[in-house]
């Protein structure tokens, strides 16, 4: 055995890949002077990893060079569609480069050629000495180098793929890697491969016949292999021969490059620490830099401050794990479980249902982890399963009920106000619910990404999960869980139980250090999961038989806007087809193109029909027609059809972690979008009724976010009209027009109000005269008027503005943080964007937090009184109660003491309520 044969594996990074992967995984950080840095951080991270993963090895990387390649001679649209480096990634290019070199490590960027062919270079060497290699990447072209010398490893999924491993995955030894990837084309580097053939046509016809020599030898023998299209696939091929080959040419990593040095040149050197530690100062990497400087970090608090303050608090990626997942079909494997659960001082817990539908789910079975890399999956309703293979349902779940409703043994879990509402239907009340990795993740960065499981997962562990689609399918013929083979289900479920405790041991990591957001989750988010679980499952009564007239007097309306747009038209056209709308108003009827779309095509946006509609007869019947058709379609059709047939009320879903401000949004049906202003949106609102004996109460919060600005602004002039009980829009028109308050006219109320509610907006002075339809120089002059009357409104703006540019976000009175990742952007309009929602935020996410508190104080407070009612509805600054008519009196008394209280202002929070027999009524 020679001395390369003993020693440890080489290690080739394929550190373009590794780049992408970083800069679209990680939150967007920058360093106190607006520099991208998050890409070079978790790229750094992954090669720290992997060194410790690999330690002894020589870790080699290798980036893509500038300029074209020669595949771009050989194809010139190679590639072609693929989108320029973005400009916050393309800065960080280089640093990311001196570090790697200060670090020691070999980095390679050869002209001409691609970081692919570079790597498949050095390994084919190395397996010409018997070298052992590993290719770390996340590109599935790199497949074709495997061989008994060289393996991948995929530090994002944590798996290792050898011969073995490649012939799993797809299908295929390494040796055909070439010609799948030749068949079928690649659409992200625009090989054109064979149209008409894809995954499992390229393997159908590569187990067939072989590869793309021996295929194109046996043409004759294709339409006998009994696939799907295989009558007429040689023709195809034969057709498309030339584009199979030169996507062959394409996809072939070359492993024959003259690249200027041997492998015995590739040896790590030195760390130049003094360069190093440079490097990460200026970064502000500033955990890193207190590590080089053996624990103690020298910088100075005031800049600590001011670099960690611009970004969201970025957890360590924690290294990968070995997991062993079990199916527990035995009765003393689940005894043993249980006993680890109670004893456990926190358990991650999911259940896996037949359905998203909380109210419809039934349990398939549960799944629990205590220590990360270690999870169990408990079957109890596949339908495949016979009884004697699987444990009974009702069973395990009273065995678990006690644990699950003890307050005191504390869990885990991935939006558990779903369980929380599955389990309801069992007769199980969820308690103990100490963490939530969803509602973690959105109060650490509520606009970094999606808060869905896999998202997480891939961004805070570097791990890409099974998401479900890969086990159940797609679409109309997607399996339910209960369908799903349990060699599948089983790994599926665990790893579910398995990644939310290792999201929350990370995630939690980041959060406890920060007293305001550690407040806001544990204050605001999570007493709330119970809250909505509760009001979700009260649903809200209909009024089926309504909505189907409303419906039909719709339908009349929309026919009759129909006859009229034609009649103006002078003929019949799809009011609903953007095309068609395109070329009659702006080529038929020749109105004047106000906007156009990215492809240059004229706008028929709604912005654009209502500025139309002010000249013209036809955008405004189609406007009207739109609207009409959305509430007919959304609402008036659809509400019906989604009543609980076992409770004969609808159910909404209120999600928590959506919005950036901390507002609740809902969905099937959204309640926040029903209209309140029109005639026929008050109409649904009268489909929502209360129960025979009780009343519908509707408690609104008045002009809560101006208030909020006074508070904010501290603001005389706003204080004092809150705090005297003024129309605050008629004294903003006295001061704004210097008028008396009896003598403001119905028009400059209007005025004033849209001043009002513009600024908290961020409306311009363009955008007030569109809204007032008066000039751009009377706007800017109102609006100067305004702020000459209101001078804290000004002072507050200008404050938010500077804070939100040197932080990178903004706060509410709660401590919600909103991060602004475009507030400093290169680009104007975007960074002006990121301005007005500085401005907005704070008073819009106040307002999500006052309500927020006043729904757990309120019910707590129905929940331990002898009060029969029950919250049923929020929406916006609303709270809906349905009441039984003996204690209407008292509930509401109730309801406004507590939602008076939910924060204490500068000025008084006003609730107005109402009441009545339906929604419409009550409002």
């Amino acid at each position: 055995m020679t001395d390369l044969q003993q020693k440890e594996p080489l290690v080739l990074v394929d550190g373009s890949s590794y780049l992408y992967r970083a800069f679209h995984a990680l939150p967007p950080l920058t360093n106190s002077k607006s520099m991208p840095t998050g890409a070079v951080k978790g790229v750094m991270n992954m090669l720290r990893r992997l060194q410790a993963d690999y330690s002894g090895s020589t870790v080699v990387v290798v980036f893509d060079a500038k300029g074209k390649t020669f595949r771009d001679e050989i194809y010139s649209e190679y590639k072609a569609q693929r989108p320029p480096m973005p400009d916050d990634l393309r800065c960080q290019v280089q640093p990311l480069h001196d570090i790697i070199r200060a670090s020691g490590m070999p980095l390679l960027v050869i002209e001409g050629v691609e970081a692919d062919d570079v790597i498949g270079t050095l390994a084919a060497r190395a397996t010409e000495v018997f070298r052992r290699t590993v290719i770390s990447t996340g590109d599935k072209d790199l497949a074709q180098l495997v061989n008994e010398h060289v393996t991948l490893v995929n530090t994002m999924t944590n798996t290792v793929m050898d011969i073995p491993g490649v012939t799993e995955k797809f299908g295929i030894g390494p040796d055909l890697v070439i010609d799948f990837l030749a068949l079928m084309g690649d659409k992200v580097d625009n090989i054109p491969g064979v149209p008409g053939v894809g995954e499992k046509t390229a393997l159908a016809l590569l187990q067939g016949l072989g590869g793309l020599d021996s295929i194109y030898s046996r043409l004759d023998e294709v339409a006998g292999l009994g696939f799907r299209g295989s009558k007429t696939m040689a023709k195809k091929l034969e057709d498309n021969k030339e584009k199979a080959y030169l996507s062959y040419d394409l996809a072939t990593i070359r492993t024959d490059l003259d690249l200027g040095c041997e492998l015995k040149d590739l040896v790590p050197k030195e760390a130049d620490q003094e360069k190093l530690l440079s490097l990460y100062e200026e970064l502000e990497f500033r955990g890193w830099v207190k590590e080089m400087r053996g624990g103690s970090d020298v910088s100075g608090a005031k800049q600590e401050t001011a670099s960690t303050a611009s970004k969201p608090a970025a957890p360590e990626i924690p290294p990968p794990v070995q997991t062993h997942y079990e199916t527990v079909l035995d009765q003393g494997e689940f005894d043993s479980w249980l006993e680890k659960l109670k004893s456990a001082d926190l358990f991650a817990f999911d259940t896996e249902t037949t359905s998203l539908n909380y109210m419809e789910a039934e349990i398939v079975g549960v799944s629990f982890a205590v220590e990360v890399g270690k999870a169990a999956y408990v079957p109890l309703a596949h339908d495949y399963l016979d009884a004697p293979e699987q444990l009974d349902r009702d069973s395990v779940l009273r065995a678990l009920k006690p644990l699950l409703e003890d307050e005191s043994c504390r869990k885990v879990g991935q939006n558990l106000k779903y369980d929380r509402s599955v389990l309801a239907r069992y007769d199980i009340d969820l308690k103990g619910i100490a963490f939530d990795t969803m509602l973690e993740s959105y109060v650490l960065d509520s606009t970094g990404s999606r808060h869905d499981m896999d998202t997480l997962a891939e961004k805070y562990l570097m791990v890409k999960t099974t998401h479900f689609e890969y086990i159940a399918g797609k679409g109309a013929k997607q399996l339910t869980f209960n369908q799903i083979a349990l060699e599948q289900a089983g790994p599926y479920a665990a790893e579910d139980a398995d990644i939310t405790l290792r999201l929350h041991q990370t995630l939690w990591k980041a959060l406890e250090k920060d007293e305001k957001l550690n407040q806001v989750f544990n204050k605001l988010e999570l007493p709330l999961v119970k809250v909505l679980s509760r009001m979700e499952r009260n649903g809200a009564l209909v009024d089926t038989k309504r909505l189907h007239e409303q419906s039909q007097k719709l339908g009349q309306r929309l026919s009759e806007l129909q006859e009229q747009a034609w009649a103006v038209a002078g003929g019949e056209f799809n009011l609903a087809s953007p095309k068609q709308l395109q070329e009659l108003l702006f080529g038929k009827l020749g109105l004047p193109v106000i906007k156009k779309t990215p492809k240059g095509q004229p706008s028929t946006a709604e912005e654009v029909l209502v500025e139309l509609a002010e000249s013209y007869e036809l955008p405004r019947l189609i406007l009207e027609h739109r609207s009409l058709s959305k509430l007919k379609s959304t609402y008036t059709d659809k509400l019906p059809k989604m009543v609980n047939p076992a409770t004969g009320r609808v159910h909404t879903s209120y999600h928590q972690a959506v919005t950036a401000t901390g507002r609740l949004s809902s969905s099937d049906p959204n309640l926040q979008n029903i209209p309140i202003r029109s005639e026929e949106g008050r109409r649904i609102r009268q489909a929502f009724v209360a129960s025979p004996g009780y009343k519908l109460v509707a408690a609104d919060y008045s002009q809560v976010e101006l208030r909020i600005m006074a508070h904010l602004s501290g603001d005389k002039g706003l204080l004092e009209a809150f705090s005297k009980g003024l129309d605050v829009h008629k004294a903003t028109a006295a001061e704004v027009f210097g008028v008396t308050l009896d003598e403001v006219t119905s028009d400059q109320r209007r005025s004033a109000k849209a001043i009002n509610f513009g600024l908290i907006y961020g409306m311009s002075a363009f955008g007030l005269a569109k809204q007032l339809n008066i000039s751009r120089q009377d706007a800017q002059q109102y609006v100067d008027l305004y702020f000459a009357r209101y001078p804290g409104v000004k002072a507050y703006m200008d404050r938010t503005r500077a804070q939100a540019h040197e932080q990178g976000y903004v706060e509410t009175l709660s401590g919600r943080r909103l991060h602004l990742p475009e507030i400093n952007a290169r680009n104007k309009m975007r960074q002006q964007a990121a301005e007005r929602t500085a401005i907005n935020a704070p008073m819009q996410g106040t307002a999500a937090d006052i309500i927020k508190t006043a729904m757990i104080e309120v019910d707590s407070w129905l929940e331990n009184s002898e009060l029969d009612a029950r919250m049923i509805m929020q929406v916006h600054d609303e709270l809906v109660l349905e009441v039984h008519e003996d204690y209407v009196e008292d509930v509401i008394k109730g309801l406004e003491t507590r939602m008076d209280a939910a924060m204490t202002l500068d000025v008084p929070l006003v609730v107005d309520t109402g009441v009545g027999d339906n929604w419409d009524e009550a409002h």
